[in-house]
């Protein structure tokens, strides 16, 4: 089922998650416990994030530096088909523009099309270094409104080659990221907003935010993104803070704040206190979104579910 009709369906705010694949030549069975623990709360859909290959330089036995190409985290398709085969339940991978091209991304699509999954996540990517060069008539999505473009043609049945003939409609759900305190490239957030409106009128069909720690700046994300003409689902994005230094690496990364009273009561805790914390933080946010009816909310859990286990636990969901 698409992420917009179980969003339709839906007669109470959903709950989803986001994980992780685990490194190259890591171990999938924390992963799998991963998602064995999840799968207990009934989510309608799991995101897989995705990766590019990044540059990265080692050092030979002659004492020099040579620059190699290596993608960290393979195996988002793979992944997506144990969700749906095993757990039945809707897998949405992310796509990304960095690192590959076009024609690379349309073969990634016609597999997951060829598996049945209809959802993803179109983004940019963050920069890993490493920009495939356009060669032999090769191109690249520059930014993810290009992305999502390349994708709804394909919905309608026109891939890259334009010589084919009858060539079969995908049916995907497109999701897109959206910044309630604006994406960091961009010089102000009306900007940001109207980026994003270009990704929905290209073809997105809901967006999920970037993770925050106030929830009024996703009522006020809502708010003008409705009155920018925007009027697709935005699923806020949460995290639950587990150690002293997210503090600082959280906004650090990613571009946002971390309120005041929140950053104390971290900071004061002894460290075998901050998990519970940030469950405490997150339960209040949680409940407050619920109270206003959102429909539905996306955790960025990573490989670590214990600390969803402990803030579902004293939700009572």
């Amino acid at each position: 089922m698409r992420v917009t009709e179980h969003l339709a369906k839906a007669n109470e705010t959903l709950i989803s998650f986001e994980i992780i694949p685990p490194k190259r030549g890591g171990n999938i069975r924390e992963l799998l416990d991963t998602l064995e623990d999840i799968v207990h709360y009934n989510p309608p859909y799991i995101d897989i994030t995705s990766h590019a290959a990044e540059v990265v330089y080692e050092e030979t036995s002659a004492g020099e530096f040579q620059m190699k190409i290596k993608r960290k985290r393979p195996g988002t398709l793979g992944i997506c088909a144990l969700i749906q085969n095993k757990y039945s339940i809707d897998a949405v991978p992310h796509v990304i523009c960095q690192g590959f091209t076009k024609e690379e991304t349309e073969d990634f699509l016609i597999e997951l099309h060829y598996l049945g999954i209809d959802n993803l996540l179109a983004v940019r990517g963050d920069d890993s270094g490493y920009k495939k060069a356009t060669k032999f008539g090769r191109t690249v999505n520059v930014h993810a409104v290009d992305l999502v473009k390349q994708i709804h043609d394909m919905n309608r049945g026109k891939y890259i080659e334009d010589t084919l003939v009858e060539a079969e409609p995908t049916n995907f759900c497109i999701g897109i990221g959206g910044y309630p305190e604006k994406h960091f490239e961009a010089p102000n957030r009306d900007i940001d907003i109207q980026h994003a409106k270009e990704k929905v009128e290209a073809g997105a069909e809901y967006i999920v935010t970037q993770m925050f720690f106030d929830n009024n700046k996703y009522y006020d994300y809502v708010e003008k993104c409705r009155a920018h003409g925007i009027d697709v689902p935005i699923i806020p994005g949460l995290k639950i803070l587990t150690s002293k230094n997210q503090v600082t690496s959280i906004p650090r990364n990613f571009y946002i704040d971390i309120p005041e009273e929140f950053a104390n009561e971290i900071t004061e805790a002894n460290p075998e206190h901050v998990l519970e914390v940030g469950i405490n933080w997150s339960a209040k946010q949680v409940e407050d979104l619920i109270n206003n009816k959102v429909p539905a909310i996306h955790f960025y859990i990573m490989q670590n579910s214990n600390p969803i286990n402990k803030l579902m636990k004293k939700l009572n969901l």
